[in-house]
Order: C-alpha cells, then sequence, then structure tokens
C-alpha cells in the first residue's frame, strides 16, 4: 500500500508538472514598438505561477523537475509590474490630457516625464498606454481601432528614421526609394483611419534641438502632432537637460507639455511596501515570507532606491536560488548578486561576490 501511494505522489506529480513542458523561448513576445508585440504585451494578463504542494515537488522526476524549474525561472525573469506613486501619477497625467485634447483641434497639450535612468519611466508610459487601451477596447468592442502607438526615438535620427519608426510599428513596407513625405502620408492616413488617440514617443532625449539634425526631427515630429487628433507623450532621460528645450522650438514644446518627474523613491512606507510586494509574488520553496521586508532598509541602500535595480536584484537572486536549489533568498545571496553598475557604485560599502553566484 505504501508504494501504490508513493506511485501515486509520484503520477500526480508528474501530470502537473507536464503543465511546465512548454518551448520557453518560443514563448518570447515581440518587441512593443511594433503593433503585435504592443497586443501582446496589452492582452498579457498579471504574470502569475503557483507552486506544486510540497509532497508533489519531491516526488518530480528529474526531467520535469528541470522543466518545473525552467518554467520559475522563466516567470522570475518577469516577475511583476509594481503600481508605484509614479506609474499611478503618469496614468492620471495621461488620461488627463486625452480628455482635455479629445474636442481640441490645435495646440494640444503633451505629457513629458523625465528623469534619471532606471526610475520606471518606460514602465509607467507603457502602463499608461496600457491602461489607455484596455479603456478604449471596452468603450468600442466592435471597432478594429489602434488606441495606441509606442515608438521609440532613433538616435541620431532624421525624420525620415522617424517616419520609418511609425511605418515598423504599423507594419507599413517602407522601401529605400519611398521619400520622406509618401511615408508620412501614409502613416497619418492609416493612424487617422484607425482611431490612433494616445501616441508614446520613449528615448525623446535623443532629440537635441542643439544640433540641425535634432531640428529637422524636432519639426517632423510637430508634423505628426499636427496631423493626428491625438495626445502625445514622451519620456527621456533627464529632458531638461537634454536640449529638447533649446531655442525658439524648445520654448514652444515646454509650453505646450506638462513635464512630470521620475526618481529614486525615499526609504519610507512606500519603499517598503514595494519590497513587500515584489516578495509576495516569488515562487520559491524555502523561502521565509517576510525576510525580505525586513532587509527593506538594506535593499534601499543597495539600490539607492531605484526600483528598476530593486527588481533586478530580487529576480536575479530568486532565479539563483532555483538554478542552486538553496530555493531562498538571504542576506548571503543579496550581498552576492551583482547588479547594474550605477547601483553598486552608489552602494555604501564594498561586498564580496563570491564566485558560486557570480
Amino acid at each position: 500500500m505504501t508504494t501504490n501511494s508513493t506511485d501515486s505522489d509520484a503520477a500526480n506529480g508528474s501530470e502537473c508538472a507536464s503543465d511546465f513542458e512548454i518551448d520557453l523561448v518560443d514563448a518570447r513576445r515581440a518587441p512593443t514598438t511594433t503593433l503585435a508585440g504592443w497586443r501582446s504585451f496589452v492582452n498579457a494578463g498579471p504574470n502569475d505561477l503557483e507552486l506544486l504542494p510540497e509532497d508533489r515537488h519531491y516526488a518530480l522526476s528529474e526531467q520535469h523537475r528541470a522543466a518545473y524549474d525552467e518554467h520559475r525561472v522563466a516567470y522570475h525573469s518577469e516577475l511583476i509590474v509594481v503600481h508605484t506613486s509614479t506609474v499611478k501619477d503618469v496614468i492620471h497625467q495621461g488620461r488627463l490630457l486625452t480628455l482635455l485634447n479629445q474636442r481640441e483641434i490645435s495646440a494640444r497639450r503633451s505629457l513629458i516625464v523625465s528623469g534619471p535612468w532606471a526610475t520606471g519611466k518606460t514602465t509607467a508610459i507603457k502602463m499608461l498606454g496600457k491602461t489607455h487601451e484596455v479603456r478604449t477596447r471596452l468603450r468600442f468592442p466592435d471597432q478594429e481601432r489602434i488606441p495606441v502607438v509606442y515608438i521609440t526615438t532613433p538616435p541620431k535620427g532624421s525624420p525620415r528614421k522617424l517616419a520609418i519608426e511609425f511605418a515598423n510599428f504599423l507594419g507599413i513596407p517602407t522601401g529605400a526609394r519611398q521619400n520622406l513625405s509618401t511615408i508620412a502620408e501614409a502613416v497619418c492616413h492609416v493612424l487617422t483611419e484607425c482611431r490612433t488617440d494616445l501616441v508614446i514617443v520613449d528615448e525623446i532625449h535623443n532629440l537635441n534641438l542643439a544640433t540641425t539634425a535634432g531640428e529637422d526631427m524636432s519639426d517632423h515630429l510637430k508634423y505628426f502632432t499636427e496631423h493626428l487628433p491625438a495626445t502625445f507623450v514622451y519620456a527621456g532621460i533627464n529632458v531638461e537637460s537634454s536640449g529638447l528645450f533649446t531655442g525658439l522650438r524648445g520654448q514652444q514644446i515646454s509650453g505646450r507639455s506638462v513635464l512630470t518627474r521620475t526618481g529614486p523613491f525615499p526609504f519610507n512606507d512606500e519603499w517598503k511596501a514595494l519590497v513587500a510586494t515584489i516578495e509576495s509574488a516569488l515562487r520559491l520553496h524555502e523561502h521565509r515570507r517576510g525576510s525580505l521586508t525586513g532587509q527593506a532598509k538594506y535593499l534601499h541602500q543597495r539600490t539607492n532606491g531605484s526600483i528598476s535595480s530593486l527588481s533586478h536584484l530580487v529576480r536575479q537572486a530568486a532565479i539563483t536560488a532555483i538554478l542552486f536549489g538553496t530555493e531562498a533568498i538571504d542576506r548571503a545571496l543579496l550581498d552576492a548578486t551583482v547588479i547594474d553598475h550605477a547601483a553598486e557604485l552608489a552602494a555604501p560599502e564594498p561586498r564580496r561576490h563570491t564566485a558560486r553566484h557570480a
């Protein structure tokens, strides 16, 4: 009877584990700078995974355990999007501007999200776009729309490169012989027909109005803002000092834009809540709940209050815990986890990185 019970547990464990035998590489999403990739991002539900009960976990065969662990590694590589005060503020400001602009025929107001690197700018504007598209789909369920466009500003760009970014998102073919006007007209036609009312332009710090190329690209971006009945949202690194507000063109942008800033989080109740939220998403078999939250002060010092660095640190530590079978995150593992160079420089004291977790 004991043998039958063990066989049954093993069978149940194998049955559960078989769900994880998927090709995780093929499950990767297309870039959000394409319509297919953006829709995949919008359609994706909250990232979640249920741990196997301990008896089934220990009953897994080597093959099924490898598949199960691989699935958990993939889960922790993404983990969750934390709705910080920054994300909430950008979503709120963006929605207000789309409502304000909906009947405007000229000089529509734009939103600029500016701040240091790794302070959640891209996450915030993408969540704004996702929230807006979900709302639009609910309002117009029977209409085939493209409510949101998401592109990045090309480095050392030109008006033609900018127009091609829009065309690539929409899947509009662009040949070497097509001139700028042809591409721009095709883009504006599609976006107008598909009722696009939110255009998100990331990496706007690549546009420097102190250069001739930057002036040309700015003029063409203004062309799109005047020919599309949409609210434009920009995000970039410290755009106030990047040249975006330089000269007459910069003054015009400044006069038509609402600026919201991002930055490192101070060590306060919100930071502790961020750590607790991320810890609640961990799927490790031996991790003691609350132990990471108890390290909130240390985590703030390690990451200099950067939500991006915090996510990097915890996700990488979780993956290491799975790969080495420790199944828990403790102070020693956090100390041994190397993250982005900016955060490492800001750490208050050097740490010894062991070869085991390098």
